[in-house]
């Protein structure tokens, strides 16, 4: 199997992924780059949950669609501005993610509360700006506020991650999702107290940080992929 083919297969699981485990339905996406290129793997305007290996486009990162038929997602500016800006970047997921848009929205930053939030550890940016990412120049802002980080959430909107290849970010993605998750139950059992929560310390996060490492990664990618085709359409 070639690269590229390889990719597309690997595209069209990390968007079932997404969908599946909750973080988006009808709409969010996931990308990789070809290596060594500025082009991208990118789906279809259609829910992730139907990503397909056969029906995804190749976009480059001023937008034009190179390869595949049919319309792309239109937030396509996310990833094209992601990987003009990140050259280290290989996947870049945009999703819908519950837990992250009601931190968001209750104004509380994402804080490390258990091991597999440690890669976030630096912190995750917020983009402020209300709406889609529907033009270069929003790709560029979203991708400035991202800076050289992981993770950027999206008030109201979601979350992106971006990391150096399609199957770190998208573990990246369920990673995140599920720590916010986690950090909205202690709040409520806190009674809104975020100063009750047992955050880690730095030097705590730094302990844990591996959780982005290559065997970690390929252990956790093997699991969500192989459930992802377990699951039904839907099934969150």
């Amino acid at each position: 199997m070639d690269v590229v083919q390889s990719l597309r297969r690997d595209v069209a699981a990390a968007n079932r992924i997404i969908e599946r485990f909750g973080l988006s339905n009808a709409f969010g996406h996931v990308s990789a780059r070809i290596p060594g290129t500025n082009r991208f793997v990118f789906p279809t305007r259609r829910s992730p949950g139907l990503a397909d290996e056969n029906r995804l486009l190749v976009l480059d990162v001023d937008g034009n669609i190179l390869d595949g038929e049919g319309a792309p997602n239109s937030e396509f500016w996310i990833h094209a501005r992601t990987y003009a800006a990140r050259p280290d970047v290989g996947g870049v997921v945009h999703a819908h993610p519950p837990a992250c848009i009601s931190l968001t929205q209750i104004g509380q930053p994402h804080r490390v509360v258990h091991n597999s939030g440690g890669p976030f550890l630096d912190g995750v940016p917020e983009y402020e700006r209300i709406g889609l990412i529907r033009s270069r120049e929003l790709g560029d802002a979203l991708a400035g506020r991202l800076g050289s980080g992981i993770a950027v959430m999206m008030r109201g909107h979601g979350f992106t991650t971006a990391h150096a290849e399609l199957k770190s970010a998208t573990v990246a993605a369920c990673y995140l999702e599920e720590s916010a998750g986690l950090l909205l139950r202690m709040l409520a059992a806190a009674g809104g107290d975020a100063g009750k929560v047992r955050a880690y310390t730095r030097e705590e996060a730094e302990l844990v940080r591996g959780q982005m490492s290559e065997s970690v990664v390929s252990r956790a990618w093997e699991y969500y992929s192989a459930a992802a085709d377990a699951l039904p359409l839907g099934a969150r």
